[in-house]
């Protein structure tokens, strides 16, 4: 990451990537792909029949059935929130913080794209209250705000959103007229998933609700682009669906035939690819484990990460020794932090939190090798956070972090 000029570019080149999980390919899902390589075409614009009862099938597991005229699939997620964008038109409200590629989207089509605070307790979904007061104040400013955009298991805070958060504010939007996209990217990464409760809000409003899930969350590796839309039942889903599929046929936004192969394959569950994805997620949420204790335990400020491959930190509590190293803002945090642990450390303001409080991203993978050996080697292993350079990698980072507190404390105000 690079910073990003008052008169330059912008966030939207500049800004981080999702957070990967850094491991070699699933060689299952490689010889799929290579099997296909021979195919030069592309899938029809929102999917083949297989890709799409492949698809069908995926939400089925889940608890939400869709027959293949309710789905469409498309080069990545980003493709799908710019076509749902455009399709419904008016402003879009987002959580504060978010996923860092929303709001640029929004602003790309020209639309204003509002952030809602979140409840204490998670990230991802706005708080209730704030969004009806959001809602009502940009109406009676002359705003149009028409779509909702939120996560329940979320980018960037690793947070899973409680169902009776997510009921409150999932009516709230409705009954201002809002439509409602669920980004469900993360909901297969979710580090307890016994005894973490994830619901989402297309099961209480099947009709106002779009779930669009990207597979790079957890099944397909970051360079494959592909991801799912699940429409709200009804004709005011049906009606989308065909506007969204216009967006896309305007963009030529079709999957290639050897990704939409692995990609029917991933969908589908094979016992490779359940057996990956467990394996991935018990990794990625140990090191996340790990890292969240040493941060807290430096004084910094942190939810326990619950999904994902990341945490979010807040270091207010050490702004003495930010202050002391000439660190003002998150830009500034992120360019020092970047600096100090060797790791992208992307600041709050990426994800639309607000430039001066000190907060950052940190991501799991990094501190599993800057090799392919040694990151494989961290999926064979039994005891992943043992082995010396995962260990060497966590100490590093509870290091810098301590450090931190260590400054702060000397450079604390006297009472």
């Amino acid at each position: 990451m690079r910073r990003t000029h008052p008169e330059g570019h912008g966030p939207v080149r500049f800004g981080p990537p999702d957070p990967e999980d850094g491991l070699p390919v699933l060689p299952e899902l490689s010889a799929v792909l290579a099997a296909a390589a021979s195919r030069a075409g592309a899938e029809p614009v929102g999917g083949g029949p297989a890709l799409l009862d492949a698809a069908c099938g995926y939400g089925d597991r889940r608890g939400l059935p869709a027959a293949p005229d309710r789905v469409a699939v498309a080069p990545g997620a980003p493709a799908l929130l710019v076509a749902l964008t455009a399709a419904i038109g008016g402003d879009v409200l987002v959580p504060r913080p978010c996923a860092a590629w929303w709001a640029p989207y929004a602003r790309l089509l020209g639309r204003p794209a509002f952030s809602v605070p979140t409840p204490a307790e998670s990230g991802g979904v706005p708080d209730p209250y704030a969004l009806l007061e959001t809602v009502r104040r940009l109406r009676a400013e002359g705003g149009d705000p028409r779509l909702l955009v939120l996560s329940v298991a979320d980018d960037p805070t690793a947070t899973v959103a409680p169902p009776e958060v997510l009921h409150e504010t999932a009516e709230a939007a409705v009954a201002e007229g809002l439509q409602l996209v669920s980004d469900e990217t993360w909901r297969d990464t979710l580090h307890d998933p016994h005894g973490t409760v994830l619901l989402s809000p297309a099961e209480m409003l099947p009709d106002r609700v779009t779930v669009v899930t990207d597979l790079v969350g957890a099944l397909l590796p970051p360079g494959w682009p592909a991801a799912v839309a699940r429409f709200p039942a009804g004709e005011e889903g049906n009606a989308l669906h065909a506007r969204v599929l216009d967006v896309l046929t305007a963009l030529d936004a079709r999957v290639a035939a050897p990704i939409a192969a692995a990609a029917v394959y991933a969908l589908s569950e094979p016992e490779p690819v359940t057996t990956r994805v467990a394996a991935a997620v018990r990794l990625h949420a140990g090191l996340a484990a790990a890292a969240h204790r040493a941060v807290v335990t430096a004084g910094a400020v942190s939810r326990p990460p619950c999904c994902g491959r990341h945490l979010y930190v807040d270091l207010t509590p050490l702004e003495p020794a930010l202050t002391a190293h000439g660190v003002a803002d998150a830009q500034e945090l992120e360019d020092f932090l970047t600096a100090r642990l060797g790791m992208p450390a992307p600041g709050g303001h990426r994800f639309g939190d607000d430039l001066e409080a000190p907060r950052v991203r940190l991501s799991t993978a990094p501190l599993l090798g800057d090799t392919a050996d040694l990151r494989a080697e961290c999926l064979r292993s039994s005891e992943p956070l043992e082995l010396p350079h995962v260990r060497d990698a966590l100490t590093h980072l509870a290091t810098v972090f301590d450090e931190l507190r260590d400054d702060a404390r000397r450079w604390e105000s006297p009472r």
